[in-house]
């Protein structure tokens, strides 16, 4: 009895460790399950979160001027067909698709393509543009031959402001997506896909076959799985990594359809590199290798595109033909193999050519001084998260034609100046600015002799003292002054010095090293006459200058010493183009602007940037001091201008040069553009050019083939023009020695006159002989 109860005893602690241990695993597995259910419940809530949220980082595109055609536009056949060129647009026997054109003697035929701009959609139009005498002469459909009043083209792309690891796409939707490109894509990467359910059980057991027996290496990925790996994991080879991609795949599509799955993976997938740049999706692969939308590929090219899945630098159709040859025909045999294509296409197919344009589309920007300037207005109004994110479409003043002229001026000039005057190779340097006179749209930025540099913008950051450009604003400020001062005033050009408690004593020389008396004002501003400038200036107060510096644009605060009167003070060359800027409107000052508008991704108005016009200064003392800029150029230090363009343009400009050498400046502006120019060494150290013997060359050579309209000033209803004896500023009469006929705000011209002058017996006599002998 004892035995059998001792045994039932063991059997029941066997039980019991049996129950307890069954318990535990039990409790064990639940745990288990339940950690598994909330991993899969978090990956679920990463899953759907970023497929419903924002998918991807569009950046923002930034776009030239667009090209307007209008009867009477000065402009030429080949110019017309450079831009479109630039464009992208191709040449064609007849033009029937958008964006081809074709040019014939006085002629060119063209078909548009659609674009959206700031005023809404404009469609493709077929028209005829005709030529005579320099410019256009009609533009007329070529369907109906009805006359086109105003054509816009399409404006250049010219760079994007990317996210921060650069990816760029193009969106496309599937309805937007050929057909034949949706077929090579299912025959070479996913047979199965409208079937499975995010894995294919079937396709990786094939691979894995296929991989044991040595034939050949292959993946079961689908293309949920290959969209979940891009869109939410990395390309670690790991098991936990590919347990993640299992379970987000089955995850993506429970929630999503086929259709919106593989929209996504079309955008998505990487097809390429353009320098820093990473092309994303179909839609900017198309662009960036055939030059055209996605909808407009064939057979062939859409094979190309699928077959560089495998490899994008392998199979690189640019750097590596054969093979990106090779790939496209056996993704074309795949898809004959899976009935997507007879064999007739296929055979077709194999012997077409690649197709792929030699030198993609603009990516990241050959301006790139420009667009940073771009950045910083944008930044004003704009998170910096949002420009790379947002896809907002920006459309801008640039002007190609100008931007070239620019580019090429700086750097064929620099390369001249070097060897001509014994510098050193490529230790100068430059920048350059060009608006529209009128109303300060920003045409072309140069931040340095090599355009396409992105890192130190001298257009925009270069601090550089300005020499004699400041000379206009001391000599405004006296003219503002019309009871006392006159173009004709005489100022002292005796030698100065300048003692003030605290500081060195200043003694100004003038360049030529002499002094000249008594000269008129407009004399001194013509030959850039310093000691009668800073006598002058001195005169007037340092402050009151400063005040007008102030007023014309110059936002920084100046030191404002008596140096400053002969431009010791540093500025970009920026600031100096808003400078002259308001002198070359009128007085009116006109914030410098490189943004005319912004759209959103989808095409709807965000915001326009208008004209914002203050007049600052009164329009006769600006006319005056206008007038004797024009004089700088006719008889002054910069006269050497006429070698390069016609005197009758009557430009308006001065000269700038620094002690010793250092820094070369130019600004000066004809009826339609201004330009500022620096040149100089980054290291500070002696250019050996003075504003005319460097800067103003740069000016010139960049002016001469833009076609500058004349500069004809408008006269306001108080200036009247009066002859007075330059060397005394006495009134004096035309024909007397030594006269000149200067502009003066009615009152202020001088009333007594000189020897020869109106009314003196010496002009009367003179004018009975001239009667007597006519």
């Amino acid at each position: 009895m004892k035995f059998g109860k001792k045994t039932r005893r063991k059997k029941n602690t066997r039980n019991s460790r049996r129950l307890t241990k069954r318990k535990f695993l039990l409790t064990a597995l639940l745990a288990v399950l339940l950690l598994v259910v909330m991993y899969v419940v978090c990956l679920d809530y990463t899953v759907r979160t970023r497929f419903e949220g924002r998918r991807f980082a569009l950046p923002a595109r930034v776009y030239a001027r667009p090209l307007e055609l209008y009867a009477g536009l000065k402009l030429t056949p080949a110019k017309l067909v450079a831009e479109l060129e630039l464009l992208g647009y191709r040449e064609a026997g007849l033009p029937r698709e958008p964006g081809s054109y074709r040019w014939r003697n006085q002629q060119v035929d063209l078909v548009t393509r659609p674009f959206t701009h700031g005023d809404g959609p404009q469609e493709s139009i077929s028209l005829r543009v005709t030529f005579s005498g320099g410019q256009v002469e009609a533009l007329q459909g070529r369907k109906d031959n009805a006359v086109i009043e105003l054509l816009r083209l399409d404006p250049a792309l010219i760079g994007g402001i990317y996210p921060g690891n650069n990816e760029d796409r193009v969106l496309v939707r599937l309805e937007e997506v050929p057909q034949r490109l949706v077929d090579a894509l299912i025959a070479v990467e996913d047979v199965r896909y409208f079937s499975h359910r995010g894995i294919d059980p079937r396709g990786i057991a094939r691979a894995l076959v296929m991989t044991v027996s040595g034939k050949s290496v292959q993946g079961g990925s689908t293309l949920t799985q290959q969209l979940v790996k891009n869109f939410f994991l990395t390309a670690e080879r790991t098991v936990r990594r590919k347990l993640n991609e299992m379970i987000m795949a089955l995850l993506l599509e429970m929630h999503y359809s086929k259709e919106e799955i593989l929209e996504t993976y079309l955008n998505e997938v990487y097809l390429g590199q353009d320098g820093n740049r990473a092309i994303h999706g179909f839609g900017l692969a198309s662009s960036f290798f055939f030059d055209k939308p996605l909808m407009q590929i064939d057979l062939t090219e859409a094979a190309l595109l699928v077959g560089m899945l495998k490899g994008p630098a392998y199979y690189s159709p640019r750097r590596h033909p054969q093979r990106a040859l090779d790939r496209r025909n056996l993704v074309l045999g795949e898809m004959a193999e899976a009935d997507f294509i007879t064999d007739q296409e296929l055979l077709a197919g194999r012997i077409m050519p690649l197709g792929v344009v030699e030198r993609p589309p603009r990516g990241t920007s050959p301006y790139p001084a420009f667009l940073s300037l771009i950045h910083r207005q944008l930044r004003r109004d704009y998170r910096d998260e949002d420009l790379r994110s947002e896809g907002l479409q920006i459309f801008t003043t640039l002007d190609p034609w100008v931007q070239r002229a620019a580019e090429n001026a700086l750097n064929k000039q620099l390369k001249r100046l070097e060897q001509g005057r014994g510098i050193a190779a490529d230790s100068l340097q430059g920048a350059l600015l060009v608006t529209d006179a009128q109303n300060g749209e920003v045409q072309a930025v140069v931040g340095g002799r090599d355009p396409r540099f992105e890192g130190f913008n001298r257009a925009l950051d270069a601090q550089r003292p300005i020499g004699s450009l400041i000379k206009p604003v001391v000599f405004l400020t006296a003219l503002q002054q019309p009871q006392k001062y006159t173009l004709a005033t005489l100022l002292d050009d005796s030698p100065l010095l300048l003692q003030q408690p605290g500081t060195e004593d200043w003694q100004p020389q003038n360049y030529d090293k002499e002094f000249h008396g008594q000269v008129p004002l407009h004399t001194a501003l013509a030959h850039s006459y310093n000691v009668s400038t800073a006598r002058l200036g001195l005169e007037l107060g340092v402050p009151s200058v400063m005040d007008n510096l102030r007023r014309l644009g110059v936002d920084r605060e100046q030191p404002g010493y008596a140096a400053s009167l002969l431009g010791a003070d540093t500025f970009s060359p920026l600031e100096v183009a808003q400078l002259y800027q308001t002198l070359a409107s009128g007085g009116f000052r006109t914030p410098l602007r490189a943004i005319r508008e912004v759209l959103t991704f989808t095409g709807q108005p965000l915001q326009r940037y208008p004209l914002d016009v203050e007049q600052v200064v009164d329009a006769s003392s600006n006319y005056l001091v206008t007038a004797a800029l024009q004089e700088v150029v006719q008889k002054g230090t910069a006269k050497g201008l006429h070698r390069y363009l016609p005197k009758d343009l009557g430009i308006a400009g001065k000269t700038g040069t620094t002690d010793d050498f250092r820094d070369s400046w130019f600004a000066g502006f004809s009826g339609d553009r201004l330009g500022v120019v620096w040149v100089g060494r980054d290291d500070n150290e002696p250019a050996g050019l003075t504003g005319a013997s460097g800067a103003m060359t740069v000016w010139a050579e960049m002016m001469a083939g833009l076609g500058l309209e004349p500069l004809l000033l408008p006269v306001p209803d108080n200036i009247e023009r009066v002859w007075v004896e330059s060397s005394s500023g006495l009134r004096s009469a035309a024909g007397c020695p030594d006269a000149i006929e200067l502009p003066f705000i009615v009152g202020s011209a001088p009333t007594e006159s000189a020897p020869c002058g109106p009314g003196s017996g010496g002009n009367s006599i003179k004018s009975w002989f001239e009667r007597i002998f006519k």
